[in-house]
């Protein structure tokens, strides 16, 4: 008989004796491991037999459901206690309900994870006392509830409650960490939240901001790439425009980190060895597209926009990974074959604008002829189609047949 027996139902759903991991009930009963979750969220409570019914067998019809349900049971408590000779005991009948019972040496995360979050409501704790509870959530919090185990319709209300809760305790916590000072302590509170929910704008930009604050901003901008791949990758959008903002932030830190003239002139020779076109992230490109605006407006020049599309033929889906890899593809391409003046940015998954300093009408055309050959080329049985359009801009602004250049619709 074990010692100490922990249910762990945060992320995945294990039993783990004398903490030794065991996955012998999920392995060899489905529907009983959901039994035991079921009974385990209703925290002690008698749950009637009906209500287990609907939840466990949802539309799947029985001849006998009551003799089913019992059935279940007897076969749970069989293999509950070829695990550990007490656990069985734990499934406990009540008339016309069954409820599940801890033993004392039992822990189970979900009941101290609800703990954690009732004393941390209390208005009077000192400051040790809350960090020594954040901390024990973040290291119990190891991912949503039942998240890699089967979805079930009736753990999904618990798990957003949960999980809101624990992203107020993550914000709350950066709060007390900012007042203090603290910012590596902040990097790793977000880096473990980060684990939880790598799509929360705010946790990303906490991040940064605490990497700028102790001079570490060359992460930071590693932590701005990751999450525009984030969202090209997996969500097929632009990053918010709050993220495109902080971009600049990032940038201005690193440059006034060594502010002096020496490292100035170092910088500006090592950038001009760079050959080929110069790729930059959306928030900057939108920068330069604006300088050269007001250069056209000064000079009464014209420069030219192109934008380059490629999409799957018969509009079938392309999917992600072979998108990016056609991408990064056509990417290099475009380094490789434009000029140094000029820019290219990822626009959306699927587009890339460019601005053309150095072509005029005769040449635009040609300049996105020829990528667009090489491209075929390179990719010459992708059944990809290869789609730009390319017009001038000039002081009275963009070609008309050209769209605007702000982010496409989420």
């Amino acid at each position: 008989m074990a010692d100490s027996i922990r249910i762990q139902m945060m992320d995945h759903f294990l039993i783990y004796i004398d903490e030794k991991k065991t996955d012998h009930l999920a392995t060899k009963s489905k529907k009983g491991a959901a039994l035991v979750q079921y009974l385990i969220l209703n925290e002690g409570e008698p749950v009637p037999n009906q209500k287990l019914l609907a939840a466990l067998w949802d539309e799947e019809k029985s001849t006998n459901p009551e003799n089913a349900l019992k059935t279940l049971v007897s076969r749970l408590r069989v293999l509950l206690n070829q695990i550990d000779p007490m656990l069985g005991a734990c499934v406990v009948s009540d008339r016309g309900a069954y409820h599940w019972q801890c033993p004392d040496c039992m822990s189970i995360d979900l009941y101290e994870i609800d703990a954690i979050f009732e004393r941390l409501s209390e208005n009077t704790l000192p400051v040790q006392e809350q960090r020594r509870l954040y901390n024990q959530l973040l290291e119990m919090y190891q991912g949503d509830l039942l998240q890699h185990s089967e979805q079930n319709e009736w753990a999904l209300a618990k798990a957003t409650t949960l999980h809101n809760k624990y992203m107020a305790a993550v914000y709350a916590y950066i709060e007390l960490l900012k007042d203090k000072s603290q910012f590596a302590d902040i990097v790793s509170v977000c880096r473990r939240a980060l684990d939880v929910d790598s799509f929360d704008d705010r946790l990303h930009m906490e991040l940064m901001s605490a990497l700028i604050k102790i001079n570490r901003t060359g992460e930071a901008l590693v932590q701005y790439k990751h999450v525009v791949q984030l969202n090209y990758r997996y969500l097929g959008v632009q990053p918010s425009e709050d993220l495109q903002e902080f971009y600049k932030q990032i940038i201005s830190a690193g440059r006034t980190l060594d502010f002096n003239l020496e490292s100035i002139r170092n910088e500006l020779r090592e950038s001009g060895d760079h050959r080929g076109a110069f790729v930059c992230e959306y928030a900057v490109f939108k920068e330069i597209f604006n300088l050269q605006m007001r250069n056209l407006e000064r000079l009464g020049a014209t420069m030219f926009l192109a934008i380059i599309m490629v999409s799957p033929y018969n509009d079938k889906e392309l999917d992600t990974l072979r998108q990016n890899n056609i991408m990064d593809g056509l990417l290099e391409i475009l380094k490789q074959n434009l000029r140094k003046g000029d820019t290219i940015t990822r626009f959306a998954p699927s587009i890339f604008a460019l601005l053309l300093p150095t072509v005029n009408y005769n040449t635009g055309g040609m300049v996105l002829e020829r990528i667009k050959r090489i491209f075929y080329r390179s990719y010459p049985n992708s059944n990809i189609v290869f789609n730009y359009r390319v017009g001038p801009l000039s002081s009275q602004g963009m070609a008309p047949d050209l769209p605007e250049l702000e982010s496409p619709e989420e």
